[in-house]
């Protein structure tokens, strides 16, 4: 979503800072923090897609708490005949920004919202992945040039200690564990998938991702919640997990 049609390094503030959202200040890119993440797969997206691809964007949810304001969009991939092959609903945290100086929230759209994780028993499935110091380097060849991930002044003017892993890297660990858990490391077999960042996570720390069935999904998919916790501080760097898959059982070979 960062990178666009850019062959090469982008500039970060003018990715996500184009003007000011009309109600809105103007937002600071270097106290924005991801907050939630979800992708809806609804066809097959080729390998080769061609000219004429879209991502079109709109603004969903717009909620300010006294810690800042959240925003949420809503992103749906359409190839060159208007035809959609995903929905994504990302949001974002800006600490310490102030519109009307009240709470409220507004909300016409959104992700699906998922079933209760149990806590009445162990997770159905546990997977452990390790980051490496050079993980957020790594992952900035995304496209996603923020400076909180490469700079450890801005991260300490965050009040993050320094440098920490983009969330989209640590739900890309999320979302193999998943894959490999319950769907055979088939890609296709993910249709939806879902969370929300609750922690940082530095580079070089231990991940461990938990997963419980909880019941059907939509069109024939198993329905599953999630966390991911990370290792080196003991918090949940990942909650209110869910995704949508096609259950296929590991070969006994």
């Amino acid at each position: 979503m960062l990178k666009g049609a850019d062959q090469d390094v982008n500039v970060f503030k003018g990715r996500i800072n184009k003007g000011t959202i009309p109600g809105l200040p103007r937002l600071d890119p270097n106290r924005t923090v991801h907050a939630t993440q979800s992708i809806q797969i609804l066809r097959p997206i080729p390998a080769v897609s061609g000219q004429g691809w879209k991502l079109k964007r709109r603004i969903v949810a717009v909620s300010e708490n006294k810690s800042g304001i959240v925003l949420e969009s809503e992103h749906t991939l359409v190839d060159s005949n208007g035809t959609p092959y995903a929905k994504l609903y990302t949001s974002s945290f800006n600490l310490g920004a102030k519109g009307t100086g009240e709470k409220f929230t507004k909300r016409i759209a959104g992700a699906p919202p998922g079933k209760p994780i149990p806590t009445d028993r162990k997770p159905d499935w546990v997977v452990n992945d390790q980051t490496t110091p050079e993980q957020a380097v790594l992952y900035r060849l995304s496209g996603d040039y923020n400076g909180l991930h490469i700079d450890p002044s801005i991260g300490e003017a965050a009040g993050f200690g320094g440098v920490i892993l983009h969330g989209l890297s640590t739900y890309g660990f999320a979302a193999r564990a998943v894959l490999s858990a319950v769907g055979g490391n088939d890609p296709s077999a993910l249709k939806y998938f879902g969370v929300r960042f609750t922690s940082p996570v530095k580079p070089g720390d231990a991940l461990e991702t938990s997963i419980w069935e909880v019941g059907p999904g939509p069109d024939g998919t198993t329905e599953v919640g999630f966390v991911t916790k990370n290792l080196k501080t003991g918090k949940i760097a990942i909650g209110n997990g869910v995704a949508y898959v096609k259950k296929i059982e590991k070969s006994k070979l």
